[in-house]
């Protein structure tokens, strides 16, 4: 039986000892802790280098090589000096390889887990090989080697850094008077910088025993990659609300073996020398023993994925929002706030809100940023493409310093130039425009208020609606997205759009899909507008008018999904019989931390929610950019947001979201414009009433008009409330919906 001991400065009260068999071999295996003492370590390996075949030095490795230059740790040289008769190693290759193989095992398994993430190393040096690994998945890296070495409170930023740094430590650690590094005033601020760090990081890496001295403020939420995490530091780290903790050591016997002690069995087990057994030797033997890295989550399954959302202010009101502009805001005339306008429009991005508890039912959870950028829609439309792009450029460069693994575009933002293609190709993470879900959201939300509004026979399940629908601008990008969702729902749909061979072939694609649709084909909206029960606009007009609201049918619904508006909010007030849909609202699970974006708690616009959406799911992606919807996207995106608990929310117009009050309103108006279009149209009602509101001809007819007509004229003499500014408030919304 071969015996083999691992001599540790870690803590005595976790030593252990079993017998296993381990290459074929009966093994002993025993570990002792010198509670950091280094002498006694010394003492203890001259002790067993005559009881033992091999021993293994749990001490920081005995060298290093950070970027061209080699390292040897003068302490690990002291104690592997001591022992003289058998084999002793610090199993600084065998931990190199397993760790860097959990890091990656992590990676690929999880799909961008490390992407863009926040990295805190204790010491780049020891961990330098890991810091490059991690270094293909995130650039945002720090390290504390100056911090903890020489109490200067600065973190290193980066590999060059510490190259730099690690080529010169050695010459200022020999004349640094250690009274002085170990000070209490140093100490004390050592522990703030170092805390600091480890609260704005999302992984830390750092040997398990240095994590003792930290709480849950500094760990709670972590995911800590280090080495030797038995199951007491295990219930620990649960105690700490450590999110997830990734050990490249093995467990053998129900023990964790630090990768000193397996590379002292290993030797012990082929007779070779420490020094003697290659890489190739060491992917053997893993192969063979079946070893695995560890993934553990003290606390139950977590995994929070992070995401970026670009927003600016649609108007001067939301300068009243923004500090120290709101002052400045209300006492300046309004030739002045132009010119704040027209400033903030140059002005770099900031974070306007941290957002914070989306949690899906799957388990996984959501935190991200709103990232502001200064202009107007005024300003974004005055300006060169080339103008946004440089601001939406140096937001997603903020975004990835933050952490953030996706970033979307909201409002104005990606509909200027190729609406998102070139900030796609430039930009340092994924990007989404989030037009996808804005198309399936705002549709969702006509379809909800089609039947809210009751004008419509219900459906049975299965069947379609009773409805005739038109899509204007239907070869477009959205709006042939649009015509294939309404073949699906609609009895009737009419496709409008002057490319009248893009139609036909729109026909024949959708006619595949949904060969019961009956689709009617036009080149002219105001042909067949009178007779639709639900409109969708998506056209590319810029600000043209594209249909005349004065001859649309009371009642009907109107999707606005073109950006800019097909109807902007003076031609949605002639018609308060009209219900006009810009967006449709998204609920987002969990309990939402956000500033307000002049919505309800826990709704967000559908472009921010596929961004969210894309989070939760780990699809850091390029999704939709550009133009050109693809239809499989959008069925994509609705069934990923219903698989996360996503939910419509609420049916927003051009003055915010609608009240079931609106809704009510404006099916009371409908009705009573209908019944008079009736009257009128009726043979009997053009003998009895002569006119309009001429004197009534006898005074039983009139009682019977009069009630007819009792809530037309009131209503058209009353001023249509706007569902947005209630109660004589403003609403500032920071972000359109898409």
């Amino acid at each position: 039986m071969k015996t083999v001991v691992g001599i540790s400065l870690g803590k005595g009260d976790q030593d252990f000892a079993f017998r296993t068999r381990f290459m074929g071999e009966a093994f002993d295996v025993r570990r002792i802790g010198t509670n950091g003492s280094l002498a006694q370590a010394v003492k203890l390996a001259r002790h067993w280098e005559r009881r033992a075949d091999a021993i293994g030095l749990g001490v920081v490795k005995d060298s290093y090589t950070v970027g061209s230059r080699h390292f040897v740790e003068k302490d690990s040289v002291r104690l592997r000096s001591a022992v003289t008769l058998v084999p002793a190693t610090t199993g600084g290759r065998l931990g190199d390889i397993l760790q860097e193989w959990a890091l990656r095992h992590v990676q690929g398994k999880l799909g961008g887990y490390f992407n863009n993430a926040n990295v805190l190393f204790f010491s780049g040096r020891t961990h330098y090989k890991l810091a490059q690994a991690m270094a293909e998945f995130t650039p945002n890296l720090q390290f504390a080697d100056a911090l903890l070495q020489l109490g200067v409170p600065k973190m290193l930023t980066s590999l060059d850094m510490l190259e730099l740094y690690a080529s010169g430590a050695h010459y200022v650690l020999d004349w640094t008077p250690d009274a002085l590094v170990g000070s209490a005033p140093v100490r004390e601020w050592t522990r703030y910088v170092l805390r600091k760090a480890m609260r704005d990081a999302t992984v830390v890496v750092a040997p398990v025993h240095e994590l003792d001295r930290f709480g849950r403020e500094e760990l709670a939420g972590k995911i800590v990659v280090t080495s030797t995490v038995n199951d007491h530091r295990l219930a620990r780290f649960k105690a700490k609300r450590v999110a997830t903790v990734i050990d490249g050591a093995p467990l053998v016997q129900g023990h964790v073996l630090g990768p000193s002690l397996l590379d002292a069995m290993i030797v012990a087990a082929t007779g070779k020398a420490p020094e003697d057994i290659l890489e190739d030797d060491y992917l053997a033997i893993i192969g063979e023993l079946g070893l695995e890295p560890r993934v553990l989550q003290p606390g139950g399954f977590r995994r929070v994925n992070r995401f970026a959302f670009v927003i600016h202010p649609l108007s001067q009101e939301y300068f009243k929002n923004v500090k120290p502009i709101e002052l400045l805001s209300q006492v300046s005339p309004p030739i002045l706030m132009d010119t704040v306008e027209k400033v903030m429009a140059y002005a770099p991005p900031f974070v306007y809100s941290k957002v914070t508890g989306i949690r899906s039912p799957t388990g996984v959870e959501a935190e991200g940023w709103l990232i502001s950028v200064g202009g107007t829609p005024r300003e974004i439309m005055g300006h060169s493409p080339e103008f946004t792009y440089r601001r939406l450029l140096d937001a997603a460069r903020m975004a990835r310093r933050l952490g953030a693994q996706i970033m979307g575009l909201g409002a104005f933002t990606k509909v200027v130039g190729d609406a998102g293609l070139t900030v796609a190709r430039r930009a340092p993470l994924p990007i989404t425009t989030g037009n996808s879900y804005s198309a399936s959201g705002a549709l969702w939300a006509a379809h909800d208020a089609v039947l809210k509004l009751g004008l419509v026979k219900k459906p049975r399940r299965g069947e379609k609606v009773a409805l005739k629908a038109m899509v204007v601008g239907a070869t477009g990008a959205i709006g042939s997205v649009c015509a294939r969702l309404l073949a699906m729902v609609a009895e009737e749909v009419y496709l409008v759009s002057p490319e009248t061979a893009k139609l036909l072939a729109l026909k024949e694609s959708i006619a595949k899909e949904a060969p019961d649709a009956k689709l009617v084909l036009s080149a002219r909206a105001d042909k067949d507008i009178a007779g639709m029960d639900m409109i969708v606009t998506a056209t590319s007009g810029a600000g043209k008018k594209v249909l005349d609201i004065t001859r649309v049918k009371p009642g009907c619904v109107i999707t606005d999904v073109a950006r800019p508006l097909d109807l902007p909010p003076e031609e949605v007030a002639k018609r308060p019989d009209v219900l006009v849909i810009e967006s449709g609202e998204i609920l987002l699970p969990g309990r939402v931390s956000m500033k307000n974006i002049g919505l309800p708690k826990n709704v967000a616009y559908a472009c921010l929610a596929e961004t969210i959406v894309l989070a939760l799911e780990g699809r850091f992606e390029n999704f939709t950019v550009g133009r050109s919807i693809e239809w499989e996207k959008v069925r994509e995106i609705y069934r990923l947001g219903r698989k996360h608990g996503m939910k419509l929310a609420a049916i927003s117009g051009v003055n915010g979201p609608f009240t079931d009050a609106d809704i009510r309103r404006v099916r009371r108006l409908a009705l009573a414009a209908r019944a008079r279009a009736a009257a009128e149209a009726s043979p009997a009602g053009a003998s009895e009433v002569p006119a309009k509101r001429g004197p009534p001809v006898s005074k039983g007819v009139a009682a019977g008009a009069a009630r007819r007509r009792a809530a037309g004229p009131a209503a058209k003499a009353a001023p249509a409330k706007r569902p947005g500014a209630r109660r004589g408030k403003a609403v500032v919304r920071s972000a359109t919906p898409a």
